[in-house]
């Protein structure tokens, strides 16, 4: 065996400890939740029971469907807002100064934030509902957003736009019909990005909340008043794989190239 053989077998060996890290404490929910005893550590025989058995559960099909609605306002409102900051980055004067403030809430502790939302609601009249829990989410996930499209908008070759402009094109017409759709798989998938994590916030949830539950803050409560179940363990395995996905597609988007020599004219 040569240097180069031993050092890519050394690599992928390194490659699967630390992968192994990251996903193997995520099987036991797996197994556990389509064993018939449904208990941690006893492995029964195979059955899918419990997947049946927590939509027949309405406050956790409640704590879906807010889920799906919050994550929905996430990933629509995010993205314009992610690009609009993304395009002032670029515009202006203060570059730095202005990643950095967009980039703030990032460091913020989670408590901190929830609490600063609650107070700030309370002041302003904002009773809980579920606008004040998309508030919050929006407010995560925008620096995110805002990472991916600044991202991609960084790989955008700007002659392009100057070609359009000696085309005659005015700064609206050219970003719509030229940068747009080249930066678009960025700002979808930043739209993704924004439901996983709407989707899986848990501490800023609770303290904005009021009576409207999450999925994740139905776990957590759940959790706390009566431990472990079998539906549990089949909700955070569907959530699991739900997110795996999703965040599988939003490589994908990524990953997309548009050809601008492909584009149409307009």
């Amino acid at each position: 065996m040569n240097a180069t053989s031993f050092r890519r077998g050394a690599m992928w060996v390194l490659v699967s400890a630390v992968l192994a890290f990251l996903y193997v404490p995520l099987t036991p929910p797996l197994l556990f939740s389509v064993t018939d005893d449904g208990s941690a550590g006893a492995l029964g025989q195979f059955t899918l029971r419990w997947y049946v058995e927590m939509w027949r559960n309405p406050l956790l099909t409640g704590s879906i469907w807010n889920s799906l609605i919050v994550a929905l306002a996430a990933g629509l409102v995010t993205p314009p807002l992610a690009l609009l900051a993304a395009m002032a980055v670029r515009e202006l004067r203060v570059p730095r100064l202005l990643t950095l403030l967009f980039l703030l809430p990032l460091f913020i502790p989670a408590v901190s934030m929830g609490l600063a939302m609650a107070i700030f609601f309370r002041l302003t009249g904002v009773p809980p509902s579920l606008s004040a829990i998309c508030l919050v989410h929006i407010m995560w996930a925008l620096p995110f957003a805002f990472l991916i499209i600044l991202t991609v908008m960084a790989t955008f070759d700007p002659i392009y736009l100057e070609a359009a402009y000696v085309h005659g094109a005015g700064r609206w017409r050219a970003f719509r019909d030229i940068e747009l759709p080249l930066i678009w798989p960025g700002v979808s998938g930043a739209g993704v990005f924004a439901m996983i994590l709407s989707f899986n916030e848990t501490v800023r949830t609770a303290l904005v909340q009021g009576p409207y539950n999450t999925v994740q803050t139905y776990i957590w409560a759940t959790y706390l008043q009566i431990g472990l179940s079998p539906t549990l363990y089949a909700l955070m395995s569907l959530l699991i794989l739900v997110t795996l996905a999703l965040m599988a597609a939003t490589s994908a988007m990524r990953g997309r190239r548009v050809n601008p020599r492909a584009m149409p004219p307009s």
